[in-house]
């Protein structure tokens, strides 16, 4: 199969145009630098690595808690030694994406639309998916006053995050099993999909220019806080009730000029998530501290405590169905055939793994040779 292109007819910005956009990430809202927001950032000490600094990309949401614990914890930072992590913070997987290409992060925690669409469109030679980070954490929360049953949802209006991402592709692919039909570009159609930065997605629904969400964690329990309904997780639609939500991936250059950056960063990922699996309690806690540190706010308990036991934080990227969902996005029509060979690189992850006594994950036959 030869290297295709995205169709994504909105979407990812012109290359020419990247570098504004980074200069501007933090003004236009997409991104902002956490070592200015955390004072209890953590020092780099200890023997330096092949790079002074490394940058790293995650969103502030508890399906990215590996990261946010991970630096909360100094975890990751301990694994880095004297090569510091300067990490800046995202609100949708393209812009996380715009700034990999753009070199402003070298590694980020992000969803596998993204990832499989920045992979398509540079033809394979921006960026390897290197370990997973957590399962699940996706809910369809509706008015009950207005959509009592799944049937009902024809006719009304559901927000997700952003044309194309991860829980965009879902919907559309849900949507169009149900029998129904809606335009992939437009959101028009048999149900409406509203695309609606998670930020407001909240404020949407108190006004009622919603009917409710297929959202990640923690905005699909900020919206039950304000007397929505679960009406479906996702997991329960998914094989064993996994699906990959949060992966990390890294720019090939700096996969190849850094192998030992990345290998720390993947051992400190691995670390975080034993410890969130053996600590759940702490390890919410830490996330939300770290959450107030980024955004100025905590979750408050009701919230943090409804949304927390949906994640299952593993260090599997669940290979297999990264390829189901980039099936969903070629039925929607926002993508060519891909060809995701060579997407993977797990050889650090399994080195880690097999040397904890664990057992090898798998690329699902998607890794580089």
């Amino acid at each position: 199969m030869s290297a295709t292109r995205i169709t994504l007819r909105r979407g990812v910005t012109a290359a020419a145009a990247l570098p504004l956009l980074i200069g501007a990430l933090a003004s236009c809202g997409y991104g902002s630098d956490s070592e200015k927001d955390d004072k209890a950032a953590v020092a780099a000490k200890g023997k330096k690595l092949s790079a002074d600094t490394v940058k790293v990309g995650y969103f502030p949401n508890l399906t990215h808690a590996t990261a946010l614990v991970g630096e909360q914890e100094g975890i990751l930072q301990k694994e880095l030694g004297g090569t510091q992590i300067k990490s800046t913070t995202f609100n949708a997987g393209p812009s996380e994406i715009e700034a990999l290409n753009a070199g402003a992060i070298d590694i980020g925690f992000i969803g596998p639309s993204p990832a499989i669409n920045g992979f398509t469109k540079s033809k394979g030679k921006n960026l390897r998916i290197v370990a997973g980070s957590a399962s699940g954490g996706v809910k369809l929360v509706v008015n009950p006053k207005k959509i009592k049953t799944l049937d009902d949802l024809k006719g009304k209006k559901i927000a997700t995050p952003q044309l194309g991402n991860t829980q965009d592709v879902a919907f559309l692919n849900w949507i169009a099993e149900k029998g129904w039909k809606t335009d992939a570009q437009s959101g028009k159609g048999d149900v409406s999909v509203v695309r609606t930065d998670n930020k407001i997605t909240p404020d949407a629904y108190k006004s009622g220019s919603i009917d409710g969400a297929w959202v990640p964690e923690p905005v699909a329990s900020r919206l039950v806080s304000q007397g929505a309904k679960v009406l479906l997780d996702e997991a329960t639609i998914w094989p064993d009730n996994k699906f990959v939500i949060t992966h990390i991936i890294v720019s090939q250059k700096f996969l190849k000029e850094h192998a030992d950056v990345v290998e720390a960063v993947v051992r400190g990922s691995v670390k975080t998530n034993a410890w969130i699996n053996a600590n759940p309690e702490q390890a919410k806690l830490s996330a939300n501290a770290k959450l107030k540190a980024l955004t100025g706010k905590e979750l408050p308990a009701d919230i943090l405590n409804l949304a927390w036991p949906s994640i299952q934080f593993t260090d599997d990227p669940l290979a297999s169905t990264l390829q189901t969902q980039a099936g969903y996005a070629v039925k929607a029509g926002l993508l060519e055939e891909p060809d995701l060979k060579g997407i993977y690189d797990l050889k650090s992850l399994n080195k880690i793994l097999a040397a904890d006594g664990k057992p090898e994950v798998s690329d699902a036959g998607l890794g580089v040779k």
